[in-house]
């Protein structure tokens, strides 16, 4: 892989996203974010020294994909309408990606390189969702590249449930 633009695809799968959360931590670090707030479930991202969680839209098996970038990717604001940016560490150089009550001894390991990580969630089809909340054609993107830790979360675009 070389290149600004050059990815790998890490992880292109469906996980069921139960309490409509899906993870991403170090292997050796399980401990996830706990701070459940108004405003980080607004945000759809909670970021911890070691891990994510991201907030879905469904209570349901959900397609996700998970990118290795060379560098930090443009944004894709247009494609998607809500966009949100963590950095964690991952000094093992692997993730561990599932959903909140998979067991985490035999779900996916991702490897990345060693060292800080910012993240960036890309969520679309948000509004895709029926009526009674369990179908829909919502999709979750996460880029992941080396970069310096960052504090907190950044929302590059916020979609508000109608």
């Amino acid at each position: 892989m070389s290149g600004p633009n050059m990815f790998q695809v890490l992880f292109q799968g469906d996980l069921f996203a139960d309490y409509f959360q899906i993870y991403l931590h170090d292997e050796n670090h399980p401990e996830l974010p706990d701070d459940y707030t108004p405003e980080s479930l607004a945000r759809r991202l909670m970021a911890g020294p070691y891990g994510l969680i991201l907030h879905t839209a469904r209570n349901m098996t959900v397609p996700v994909c998970v990118e290795w970038h060379a560098g930090r990717p443009e944004p894709e604001l247009d494609g998607f309408q809500h966009v949100a940016e963590a950095g964690i560490a991952c000094p093992t150089g692997r993730l561990v990606l599932a959903g909140l009550t998979d067991d985490a001894a035999v779900a996916p390991r991702l490897a990345v390189k060693p060292g800080p990580l910012a993240a960036r969630v890309s969520f679309a089809g948000l509004d895709t969702l029926d009526a009674s909340g369990l179908e829909g054609d919502d999709r979750y993107l996460v880029q992941l590249w080396s970069a310096p830790m960052t504090a907190g979360i950044a929302v590059l675009k916020l979609w508000r449930d109608a």
